[in-house]
């Protein structure tokens, strides 16, 4: 735990003794506040640069959309928390060989965008404002937190013709437990914002569907599905990935590296050329073989954090 994570600990804690619900608001709002903003890196700027830019507003706060291409064959890329849009720098230009367009964004809080929070409704929001100005997509790409947030958008109406999860979240609740345990937050504090989430997030979810879980959308997801996670993942175990592969039995295939982390992930070749093959040919099965073939060596690489 950090120095600022000890802080907001101990208040949090502290003012829960008092005020239960007060705390639990804070708590809350703490949980959707991402406490770093990603800058753009150098090797991104002129990929970036070269995008249309726009934005989408929701409730009160702007993302910022980047597009290449017409909008034809339209692939999504989704980032996770603390990250942006331009985190997917290296599968743009396989994906414009590949005839499609590509969208991204920065989700309210995060990169370019404005407001200092964000929460699962809002990436529907924002994922459902691009399938209305593009339609349904030939491909989804998301990463992290961004996997939970777009399979959560695809049984609202939001349609792919195909899906890939890298270092992807599969149950809100790990979100949650991982909140709480980080802060150590009370047990009657944990409760208190389990609460909030059910009533904010999820109102009217059935009590064994609160809060949201990849396997609730198995039924509404037809679209096969390719999984992709490390083995050191620091920050979202491998169950996770597991649990997003099992939701689609037999619709769904993962790759397990190993050595590169939650971050890296994005930017290994060989991850890189296993999504394009998916989403080239629209099969889990041949992406996965022949990410096989390509990841087999990566056990034996020089490990790097996260």
């Amino acid at each position: 735990m950090g120095p600022t994570e000890a802080v907001v600990s101990t208040t949090i804690n502290a003012v829960s003794r008092v005020s239960g619900p007060l705390a639990g608001a804070g708590a809350y709002a703490l949980f959707h506040m991402p406490l770093a903003r990603s800058a753009m890196r150098s090797t991104e700027r002129e990929l970036f640069a070269s995008a249309h830019r726009g934005s989408i507003r929701v409730n009160g706060k702007s993302a910022v959309t980047y597009r290449w291409g017409t909008g034809e064959r339209p692939v999504l890329l989704v980032h996770g928390w603390q990250s942006r849009g331009s985190r997917f720098s290296d599968f743009v230009p396989g994906l414009l060989a590949l005839g499609h367009s590509v969208i991204t964004f920065d989700a309210p809080g995060h990169g370019d965008a404005t407001g200092r929070s964000t929460t699962i409704l809002e990436y529907q929001t924002i994922l459902a404002e691009l399938h209305d100005q593009y339609g349904t997509f030939d491909a989804l790409v998301a990463h992290s937190l961004g996997a939970l947030g777009s399979f959560h958008a695809l049984t609202k109406g939001v349609r792919a013709q195909r899906i890939v999860a890298i270092s992807g979240v599969c149950d809100f609740a790990y979100l949650v437990d991982a909140f709480c345990s980080e802060l150590r937050l009370r047990p009657s504090l944990k409760r208190e914002l389990t609460a909030r989430v059910g009533k904010n997030l999820f109102p009217g979810a059935p009590a064994d569907r609160m809060p949201f879980s990849v396997s609730h959308a198995s039924e509404a997801v037809t679209a096969p599905v390719l999984v992709v996670h490390d083995e050191d993942d620091g920050r979202i175990g491998l169950d996770q990935g597991h649990g997003i592969a099992a939701a689609f039995d037999d619709r769904a295939r993962m790759i397990t590296t190993r050595g590169l982390g939650h971050r890296r992930i994005l930017g290994d070749p060989d991850v890189v050329r296993a999504v394009l093959e998916f989403v080239g040919h629209g099969s889990a099965a041949t992406a996965e073989s022949t990410a096989a073939d390509r990841t087999e060596a990566l056990p034996d690489a020089v490990p790097v954090t996260d």
